[in-house]
């Protein structure tokens, strides 16, 4: 095992998080149920799935919209995110976060997917400095001053020296509007998930931004000794798990063991997956009603990776719709204390989320 430095405890702002490996937002995952298992496995923070916000401003406070500023009262600290193209709505959809009970609001400058971009939002907002600093002031202004603004940003649109300097811009530019802390992704826009994520960029952002402000890395963090050695190697102040922390909400305990000097822990037992993944659903049932069964069917898919029949089990979960079905899964595959495995950092395949 890599040795590393003692990690500091993490802030943002006036808030206090604690342990500095936190969950990302992840679109269509980072729901109430999964932050609320990722906080019960030793996650200090997590952010809610990217949000539109034009979204925001028109959505309803109707029973069949709640699950979407959903906020356990165990998750706190919890962030949410915010995507969007027009400054002023920014504001606006910042406003009901704030309203929702959200503890820190994260703008969404990184999002690679196509039809994101498409629309000038995310990741295309790192062609267009004065809009992107637009949008972080007008977001500043209207949140109190006791809630911390974020960003989070990839290292630029693509490669080009005028990509890179445009990258500084809004990184320098975001903290002198008084943002709390800045999430940068190793990879460009235009990356996507290909190739591997450039760690010493990040080196060289907190090298630049200093001491005092608060940097976050991302990008490739798929085992809890990835999240270690980016600390360790690049200075940043913390790391936040994506698509490393989806069926895999222990990634977070196993941080904290590796980080006091204890060994890596073993895998989860099958039976201890099966009582998580029977929680996460019940949690997602009480929101969603009887229509989680086919929205967390992509949840039991990631969680199957960790079954030492991981095909078998997966090709099941492919086909749950309903309370029944899964119970019949976990039944057959999970009623047993057999060990479990460290999913395959290979099937983790680039995907159209905002990640």
């Amino acid at each position: 095992m890599a040795t590393t430095k003692a990690l500091q405890p993490l802030k943002i702002g006036k808030v206090d998080i604690g342990f500095p490996v936190v969950q990302a937002a992840l679109s269509g995952y980072s729901d109430s149920p999964m932050r609320v298992i990722a906080r019960r496995l030793g996650a200090s923070y997590s952010i809610c799935e990217v949000m539109l916000d034009q979204f925001l401003v028109a959505v309803k406070d109707r029973q069949r919209n709640r699950h979407f500023l959903h906020i356990a009262d165990e998750e706190h600290p919890v962030g949410g995110q915010l995507m969007g193209a027009e400054p002023e709505q920014f504001s606006a959809g910042a406003t009901r976060l704030v309203d929702a009970g959200f503890d820190i609001i994260d703008i969404n400058f990184g999002c690679p997917v196509k039809k994101v971009l498409g629309r000038c939002r995310g990741g295309f907002h790192l062609s267009q400095p004065e809009i992107a600093l637009e949008i972080v002031r007008r977001t500043r202004d209207v949140v109190p001053d006791e809630i911390p603004v974020t960003v989070k940003m990839r290292r630029g649109l693509d490669d080009t020296d005028e990509s890179r300097d445009k990258f500084f811009q809004i990184l320098d530019g975001a903290f002198e509007l008084g943002v709390s802390g800045v999430t940068v992704h190793g990879r460009t826009v235009m990356q996507r998930y290909i190739g591997p994520s450039r760690w010493e960029f990040l080196r060289e952002v907190k090298q630049h931004v200093g001491p005092d402000r608060v940097i976050l890395g991302s990008g490739d963090l798929f085992s809890a000794q990835d999240c270690l050695d980016m600390i360790t190697q690049t200075g940043v102040d913390g790391v936040t798990v994506a698509r490393g922390a989806i069926g895999n909400p222990w990634i977070f305990a196993q941080c904290q063991a590796l980080a006091t000097g204890d060994p890596l822990p073993d895998p989860p037992s099958v039976r201890a997956q099966g009582e998580i993944i029977r929680e996460h659903y019940t949690m997602s049932q009480e929101l969603y009603g009887e229509r989680c069964g086919a929205l967390m069917r992509k949840s039991g898919i990631k969680y199957s990776a960790l079954h030492p029949e991981f095909e078998s089990v997966r090709s099941e979960f492919v086909k749950v719709k309903r309370r029944e079905d899964w119970e019949s899964v976990l039944d057959r595959w999970y009623d047993n204390d057999l060990p479990g495995q460290y999913p395959d950092k290979n099937l983790h395949k680039p995907q159209g989320s905002c990640a």
